[in-house]
Parts: structure tokens; sequence; C-alpha cells
């Protein structure tokens, strides 16, 4: 495994579980402060973060390290079609190499929808004591009705080729990174997904952002988790905001991710 050279150049790769990983990092590097890493949505990858990570580190003072899953945007592909466990997977092989490529010491996992769901199967899988937190926007613990309904629209818009041409412009294995997510929300059983039992072993705090209008997940999911984390947990719901807190409230999100980092990892090592 090599490690990731920080302060080379912002953007870099990283190799996980064989494959290469585009990954860019911002802020100081793990030796001179704590680490926010972030995990992406399920169609997402380093470029769809936009501006959000190095607002992070600007806001925090923290180094932020992003990266793009096997499957997604300029990191290797995968095989298809994806497992039903395969939130799971990621979070048992691939991010702990991820987190060790990069030197981790002491940091908080910040993930996004799909991201947020390998975060808390990772928080609730191993005990990790560099981790401090997880911050948490459009989590997810279980598959619900009106979030695979919009799954089957956005099949419909990749379908008729609009969604593709645009996703085309950050995933260079477009098919990959649609049909790996969406196939495997749609495929036989995963309706019967879940993963709330993660949270029953959570050590580490959590803050849970959610839109009140997400169209993918509603108001269930936090209740679920607050009711299983023997970990504090703090909740925001946001109004007038879908499956994106980060863009479509960038200023709340920001500011409650930056005060919980704060608040769990200190300002020192």
């Amino acid at each position: 495994m090599k490690a990731f050279s920080w302060t080379e150049a912002p953007h870099g790769a990283i190799v996980a579980d064989g494959k290469r990983l585009e990954a860019a990092a911002y802020g100081p590097p793990p030796a001179e402060a704590p680490t926010l890493v972030l995990l992406h949505e399920g169609l997402g990858c380093v470029a769809l973060w936009r501006d959000f990570p190095e607002k992070l580190a600007l806001e925090t003072g923290f180094g932020v390290f992003v990266y793009s899953r096997a499957g997604y945007g300029h990191s290797d592909p995968v095989d298809l079609p994806r497992p039903l466990d395969y939130m799971t997977r990621e979070a048992r092989t691939s991010l702990p190499v991820v987190l060790g490529a990069i030197g981790l010491r002491k940091g908080v996992l910040v993930g996004h929808s799909d991201g947020a769901s390998i975060s808390i199967i990772y928080g609730g899988d191993r005990t990790d004591e560099r981790v401090r937190g997880l911050a948490l926007m459009a989590p997810h613990v279980f598959a619900e009705p009106p979030g695979l309904a919009s799954i089957h629209e956005a099949k419909r818009a990749y379908d008729a080729g609009e969604l593709k041409a645009r996703l085309a412009r950050y995933h260079a294995h477009v098919d990959c990174a649609f049909r790996g997510w969406n196939d495997a929300w749609l495929g036989p059983n995963f309706e019967t997904w879940n993963i709330e039992s993660f949270v029953d072993h959570w050590r580490a705090p959590a803050l849970l952002i959610q839109g009140a209008d997400d169209q993918y997940g509603t108001l269930k999911q936090t209740r679920a988790i607050e009711k299983r984390s023997p970990a504090p947990v703090e909740t925001l719901i946001l109004d007038n905001c879908h499956h994106s807190p980060q863009f479509e409230r960038p200023k709340a999100t920001l500011d409650a991710i930056a005060a919980f980092c704060k608040k769990v990892l200190g300002t020192g090592r």
C-alpha cells in the first residue's frame, strides 16, 4: 500500500482493495491536524463534492480528504452487478485501507447518503479510536418505498439519456457508476436491506443532517438511528431541503458539521 502524498499536490490517487482510487486533500496533513474523511453518495465522486471540501477545511482548520470509491469518478471500475451488501463490503475492505493510506491519526467520517451508510457500518463494525465522530448527511439504514420510487425515476431519466450525459462529465465509467448503484437498489431483495444493527455498537458520537423533503429517505431514518445509538446523537432537520444538504442549505450544513467536528476533535493533534 502506497501512502497518499498529502503535500506534493492536492490531487492524487491511492490503491485500496486492488483498485486505483482518485483522491484529493485540502488543509493540513494528518501529522499536523485532525482529518475529516468525506464519503460520497451513490452517484458521487471527488468532483461532485464541488467546493465543499475546501470550505470545510477553511472553516475548521482541519485537513479534509476526499476520494472516489471504485466505480466512480476517475477511479477504477468494478464488476457488475454489485452485491446486496456492497456498502458493508466497502466499509470492511476498502475504507480501512484508505484510512491507513492517508496516515489517519484522529478524525471524523463525513458521509453523504451511501457514504453515510458506509460510515454507519464502519462505526459499528470495528473499534477504531482514531475515528472520534460521524457526521452523516441524508443517512439511510433501511430501504423505504418512497426512496425506491425515486430510484426508479432516476433509472427512467438515465435511460432517456439526459441524466447519463450529465453524469458522464464526472464519471469515466458512467454505466458502471450508475448501474452499480441503481441496479443494486432496484435488485431482488433490496427492500429487505437493513443496517440498523450496526448503530447498536457505535462508540463515537454522531451528527445527523436530514432534509425535511428528502426524496430518498424519510425522517424515519434519523429517528431509528436516534433510538438505537448508545452514543450521543445530534440531529439537524433542514426545511426546504431535499437529498443534498451541503448544496441546498450550504451555510447551515457547513456550520453544523464544523461545530460538531471542532467539539469532538478539539484543536490539537
